[in-house]
């Protein structure tokens, strides 16, 4: 059987609260484990198959959203923290002990400068928004996954009502386009 993400594989989803303030999340460190603390719910909430995303041993996918970056904060344990690949346009914050990753900033001009990535499965909190889609699916493949199983895959997420795109969900590639029609001035900004 193929395990998609803990969250996933438990069959169904659990609803978020449309009034739920935030949370946080810590890293899997047993003493002094790095926290976040997020002043308000994610956006976006997707399951993505990209190899760049942080995920649980043995799963396909992370589950990961967004937040308004003025909402994060570290609040124990920053100096635990590296960013995993300076190159890449997402700054994953990682910690060094443990590995898991706990936001991804974008200091740099894209479309989603402003929002951080994070990972509400590091939160004992429940009321988090749900998985909404799942994203970069076929990407799975370039990470070794046999294509003769993309079927299952898509139907178990299809199965969770969650809409598979091999790229982000439609509206936001439309922000993305957006963003760079005015960049260009196809469009008044």
């Amino acid at each position: 059987m193929v395990s998609l993400h803990p969250v996933l594989d438990k069959g169904s989803l659990t609803k978020g609260s449309s009034s739920f303030p935030g949370g946080t999340l810590k890293c899997h460190c047993s003493s002094d484990p790095v926290t976040v603390t997020l002043t308000s719910d994610v956006l976006h909430n997707h399951a993505c198959g990209c190899s760049k995303c942080w995920k649980p041993d043995g799963a396909l996918f992370s589950i990961i959203a967004v937040v308004p970056k003025e909402n994060l904060s570290v609040t124990a344990n920053a100096s635990k923290l590296a960013i995993v690949d300076e190159s890449a346009a997402i700054q994953r914050y990682a910690c060094k002990e443990c590995g898991v990753h706990l936001y991804g900033r974008i200091e740099k001009e894209h479309p989603f400068s402003g929002l951080d990535f994070v990972h509400t499965e590091l939160s004992d909190q429940e009321g988090w928004q749900e998985v909404q889609f799942a994203a970069f699916v076929s990407s799975i493949i370039e990470q070794g996954f046999d294509p003769s199983g993309m079927d299952e895959v898509r139907g178990k997420l299809k199965a969770l009502g969650l809409e598979t795109y091999d790229a982000l969900s439609p509206p936001l590639m439309d922000a993305i386009a957006t963003w760079t029609a005015k960049k260009s001035g196809k469009l008044p900004a």
